[in-house]
């Protein structure tokens, strides 16, 4: 069964068409690999699993790194949250807590 990946609002997807080319093409193929096979069956290293029902996208190209978060709601549907280019080696805890705070949105609604 096929996988449907939307995005959490508009200004989500605005921000991830703004990445650099190789990034965003990245980003597109793993999209396109979950919508095929499903995030369980992709994993390390183009998806890691956060805590709590949250993972992340991992997506790199030669002008930069960028990260994207998910949820999975009911069925086979995934929530695009939030979307960064890294600037530093840690993943700044604000982008975590913006995407556990939407991911509490999606699964309450």
């Amino acid at each position: 069964m096929k996988w449907k990946v939307s995005f959490y609002d508009r200004r989500v997807m605005d921000t991830i068409q703004e990445w650099p080319c190789g990034v965003k093409a990245k980003f597109i193929w793993i999209v396109d690999l979950i919508e095929e096979l499903g995030p369980e069956e992709i994993g390390m290293p183009h998806i890691k699993p956060m805590k709590k029902g949250l993972f992340k996208i991992r997506a790199s190209g030669c002008e930069g790194i960028g990260r994207a978060f998910f949820c999975i709601k009911k069925g086979h549907s995934i929530v695009i949250l939030s979307g960064f280019i890294k600037k530093t080696q840690k993943t700044p805890q604000t982008e975590i807590d913006r995407a556990r705070k939407r991911m509490e949105e999606i699964i309450n609604e």
